[in-house]
This record gives structure tokens, sequence and C-alpha cells, in this order.
């Protein structure tokens, strides 16, 4: 029981490092053989802009409006680019990228379909644009971004902290946690290679219901009326684990993929998925092991169904919250 309450530090932790979390996007998509649109969102900083621009491009320059907008925490630039040689061999750098401690994800759309895809950093602004896309590179890329993805994810990260709680043996912990793992990666593998397809926010309901039957579960066991989940938690894991492959295809399909490397990406975003599971499951364990001698076992325990009851209150409004907003 001792590592449960170590979830509302790690939420604190996250609440803290989102917004670092969050990357810069830069989006260049060709619209002609000779133009190109940008586009570049930088998430704020508090109620301050990052200073944050694309530098010029040799052989490129700038026609038609420049549209500057602040929406909801986000900066972001869009305009059009003329470039009479193309992109392909040119240097994007992004000018004050290396002032702060985001990355940028950056996406290149052409005519013919192809797409390319880079991480930039601040020790590292610029990218040249290559013929097509290394293995490498897009390795790099969606492993990072399902690392982030998952670690932005807070109700993601709900339901595995509900399962630790629910679940009291390793062995069977790990089992349950495998079930979930090999069901998020079905649906998400079916939903962006188009086998399946499911609305989105129905879809985003539907886990914020899972969240709450699993606060539901742990409040009835404490009861003294375990549920199905403490019977069969691998069960309940693979059946919801399918809906939340769901959402991770959802977040997939907005950065987009790579044409000609879909397979390569979506392996390794699914790998960065499970790398930020594995990292937050070990957060938890391992502070818990520090705080498993510092605080009174009744305490914690109150606690625990205070952090549980929180998490359920949580669940059933996002429930309502995105039922409506269908």
């Amino acid at each position: 029981m001792f590592y449960k309450i170590v979830f509302l530090f790690t939420f604190l932790f996250s609440l803290a490092q989102a917004d670092l979390i969050r990357p810069v996007y830069l989006e260049v998509i060709q619209k002609t053989p000779d133009s190109y649109a940008l586009f570049l969102k930088v998430p704020a900083k508090g109620d301050a802009k990052t200073p944050m621009k694309v530098n010029a491009i040799e052989g490129c320059e700038e026609k038609g409006e420049h549209v500057r907008e602040s929406k909801k925490g986000v900066y972001s630039d869009r305009y059009t680019l003329v470039c009479a040689q193309g992109l392909k061999g040119k240097t994007i750098e992004v000018q004050g990228l290396e002032n702060t401690k985001r990355d940028l994800l950056l996406r290149l759309e052409f005519l013919d379909s192809t797409s390319q895809s880079a991480l930039l950093d601040p020790l590292h602004n610029s990218y040249t644009v290559k013929e097509r896309t290394p293995s490498a590179q897009v390795m790099k890329t969606y492993t990072w971004l399902g690392i982030t993805h998952i670690l932005m994810g807070f109700d993601h990260l709900c339901f595995v902290f509900l399962l630790l709680v629910i679940v009291k043996n390793m062995r069977r912990l790990l089992w349950t946690i495998t079930a979930f793992t090999l069901a998020h990666s079905i649906t998400m593998a079916a939903s962006t290679l188009g086998v399946v397809h499911l609305p989105q926010q129905p879809v985003e309901a539907m886990i914020a219901l899972s969240i709450l039957f699993l606060a539901m579960e742990i409040v009835h066991e404490e009861q003294g009326k375990p549920g199905i989940t403490s019977r069969y938690p691998w069960l309940i894991a693979f059946t919801f684990g399918l809906l939340h492959g769901f959402g991770f295809a959802g977040a997939l399909a907005e950065i987009g993929l790579p044409q000609e490397a879909i397979t390569l990406a979506l392996i390794f975003f699914n790998i960065g998925v499970e790398l930020g599971q594995l990292i937050f499951v070990t957060i938890v364990v391992f502070v818990a092991l520090l705080l498993r001698h510092l605080i009174d076992a009744k305490l914690m325990e109150k606690v625990e169904m205070f952090i549980v009851y929180g998490i359920g209150g949580l669940s059933a409004f996002w429930v309502f919250d995105r039922i409506l907003a269908f």
C-alpha cells in the first residue's frame, strides 16, 4: 500500500513540468512547386511569449500576409514562403529555440505525398531538408514523441496508477501491465493503418469512463466488496487498453506519419509510449521505497483513498465535459 501515495507527488511534479515537456511545433506544407505554407506554434510560458522565429532560408522569400495569433496559451505565426528551387537541400533554422528548454517538432509535407519529421532542441536548432528522411531520424523522433505523449497524458497516467493501486501482487501486476500494453498496441496500429476507425471524441469520453470505473472498483474493494477488476485485472486492463490505443492513435494522427516510413514510425512511437509508461511506474515505485519508512501506514491509507476519490471525481468531470464536446 505504500507506493500509492506517491502519485500525489508525481502528479504535482508533472504539473510543474508539463509546460516544459510541450514542444514547439513547426509545420511546412508544400502548396505549389515553389510555395510553402509555414505554421509555427509556440506554447506560452506563463503570460509571456517565448521569442522565436524561423530565420530567412537561402533562396526563399516571404510572400503575402503574415498572421500572428495568441489563443489558449499558444502563440502562432502563419505565412507563405516562395522558394524558386524548392526546399530540398536547404537549412531551416529556428531562432530563439536555443534560449528555451523545449524541443521542437518539425514536420514537412511535399506535393508527392512524402513527408519528413525531425526533432530539434536548444543545442541543435536547425535541420537540412533531405531527399528523404533517414530511418535513424524517424526512430529518434517518434520514440521521443511517444515518451512525451504518455508523460503529458494525465488521463492515461491516472489509469496506469489505478492499476498499481488495485493490483497488489507484483506478478499479477506484470501480467496486467502487459495486457494493457498489448491491447493499446493492437488498436493503435489498427487505427493508424486505417483498418479500424472510431471518432475521437467518443473515444476520449470512454477513456475517462474507464478511469472512473477503476476508481469505483477501488472504493468498493475498500468497503469489502471486491469487483471484477480485483479478480481479473488483466482482462479489465486489456479491454480498456483497446480504448486507450485509439486515444494514442488520435494523437499520432495529429502529429502525422512519414508516408514512406509509416510502419517504422508507428513501431517507435509505440516503443516511446512504453518507455514513458515504464518511466512513470519506475518513479512511483522508487519514490515509494524512499517514503516507506517515513509515513505512518494509517495516514498513507487515508491519503491513498483521498487521491482515489480525487481521481474519480476528476474522471467524472472528464466524462461529462467530453460528452458535451460531441
